[in-house]
């Protein structure tokens, strides 16, 4: 520790010394899960500090000079900070995330150190992404192709920093607004630079509306496997058209998670057709036979009859469960694949897919009269309504499922306890998640279980990396008009020139 010390105070450039502080981080980031480690982590923080110091120092550098952070190097940073960090925090557990400037605080120097970095990190970031903002021009996002390969290690930079945010009051907030700021540039990073298997990721779901549709399409496909070519082993399927539901259920039911992942091959009988298209085709129609009314499986919204949810109704057929596991494996299927097949969830069923607590404004699009309702008893002047002996209201649910009405007690004894302004939030909580949740709860569970077959992960950790709308634009495709002069602002000529005879017809005719 000496050696290192004085060969710091020569040079902290120095090669043997550089080696030293690499060997150390090598040594906390094997150790410091102990939590043995983590006390005696006390007595060695002011050489921990100078440390992050010099690194931080290294990775600005390069990030100025626009030749890197290199990967080995925001590592080393890490290597030291993790660790710092919980030191930090165990030592002061209280006192963060902790206001700035510090006064009369407890390692004021060190924690104002730690601050003066971030403040740095977050400076020189706003440089770097500004500069891809430019390099990426009119088309912004579309134009990936145009980043430079020194810019791979950005997004750990961004990780390093929100991690440092935990520690200071504000800081969250602070970097929230540079990505919002820095929109276009975060999403083409997103876009160009995470990988499928990194584990990084999860981070960047604090800031999503600093994110573009594309990228965050992007995150939640990175949760599939990639679509095999193989034709060896593809799980082919061949299909009676005027028996698609039946036969198309036997086939995807009856496939292993991993013949499915190997590749869909895909052919009508007594037809000729196949590749692609056919399986674009057969995605489309199936779909359209899983959520027709006629089948009873699931129902459209009041509110907007191009929103599906499950319909609890579907239980009359016992199959209806398996119906849903088989739903949740062709949904999957179809996005994995990038195909459209025309169908929208409801807001309420695709809350639940990706937590299981649904909220009052869950419902707003779902049921508008009950979100109406309910907003009117909670908002309701208190006095007002407890004199009116809480509208008449008990803690029971009068609902109707196939011409038969029963009643739900809310509550052990439910009938009988009155509602009043203390205990209407807990009645509106109970009401929503016994009209909206329980009733579809093994529906929901035995789609989650066909769609996690295909998926890489938890079925919630896709559902919530985007919003309803991203998902509507995965399943159905945009609202929104082609706009040709955006087309053909943003088209590649590979072999013709823009003035060409045949490019001039093709957009003539385009324009027809």
């Amino acid at each position: 520790m000496m050696k290192r010390r004085l060969l710091r105070g020569a040079c902290p450039d120095n090669k043997l010394y550089a080696s030293c502080r690499n060997t150390l981080g090598s040594m906390l980031d094997l150790v410091c899960k102990s939590d043995e480690f983590q006390f005696r982590l006390f007595t060695i923080g002011e050489e921990i500090y100078p440390c992050v110091t010099e690194l931080a120092d290294i990775i600005v550098r390069e990030l100025v000079e626009n030749t890197g952070p290199s990967l080995s190097e925001v590592q080393k940073f890490s290597s030291f900070w993790q660790p710092l960090k919980r030191a930090v925090t165990a030592q002061l557990p209280c006192l963060f995330p902790v206001a700035m400037p510090l006064r009369n605080t407890v390692m004021e120097a060190e924690i104002g150190k730690l601050y003066q970095i971030f403040r740095r990190l977050m400076t020189v970031m706003d440089i770097c992404m500004t500069r891809i903002e430019s390099s990426l021009g009119n088309r912004g996002v579309a134009n990936t192709e145009a980043m430079s390969a020194t810019w791979s290690q950005y997004l750990a930079v961004l990780k390093i920093v929100d991690s440092m945010c935990e520690l200071y009051q504000g800081a969250k907030e602070q970097l929230a607004s540079l990505l919002n700021a820095r929109k276009v540039s975060f999403s083409a990073l997103v876009l160009k630079f995470a990988k499928r298997g990194d584990d990084d990721h999860q981070w960047i779901f604090d800031y999503k509306e600093a994110t573009t549709f594309e990228s965050r399409r992007h995150l939640a496909m990175l949760l599939f496997p990639d679509v095999k070519e193989d034709y060896d082993e593809m799980h082919e399927m061949l299909i009676d058209r005027s028996n698609l539901f039946a036969e198309s259920f036997e086939y995807i039911s009856g496939a292993t998670p991993g013949s499915l992942h190997s590749g869909l091959f895909m052919e009508f009988k007594n037809e000729e057709a196949t590749g692609p298209g056919v399986l674009r085709e057969w995605f489309y129609l199936v779909c359209q036979e899983i959520f027709n009314p006629r089948n009873a499986l699931f129902l459209r919204s009041a509110d907007d009859f191009r929103r599906f949810s499950p319909n609890p109704a579907s239980k009359v057929d016992p199959l209806h469960l398996s119906y849903f596991e088989f739903t949740g494996r062709v949904i999957a299927l179809a996005l994995m694949h990038k195909v459209q097949v025309g169908v929208l969830f409801d807001r309420v069923f695709f809350s639940q897919l990706a937590h299981p607590e649904i909220s009052l404004e869950d419902i707003k699009d779902t049921d508008r009269v009950m979100y109406n309702s309910c907003k009117q008893i909670l908002e309701m002047d208190p006095a007002f309504f407890d004199s009116n002996a809480g509208l008449g209201l008990t803690f029971e649910l009068e609902t109707e499922e196939l011409g038969k009405r029963e009643t739900v007690e809310l509550l052990p004894e439910g009938k009988s306890i009155a509602v009043n302004s203390e205990n209407r939030e807990q009645y509106v909580k109970l009401l929503i998640k016994q009209r909206f949740a329980a009733s579809i709860s093994q529906h929901v569970e035995r789609f989650s279980k066909g769609f996690s077959d295909i998926l890489s992960d938890s079925v919630p950790a896709f559902f919530k990396r985007i919003y309803l709308e991203d998902f509507d634009g995965m399943l159905r495709g945009g609202e929104n008009p082609i706009s040709i002069d955006d087309w053909k602002a943003h088209t590649e000529y590979n072999g013709f020139r823009e003035t060409d005879r045949q490019i001039d017809w093709f957009w003539k005719v385009i324009h027809k």
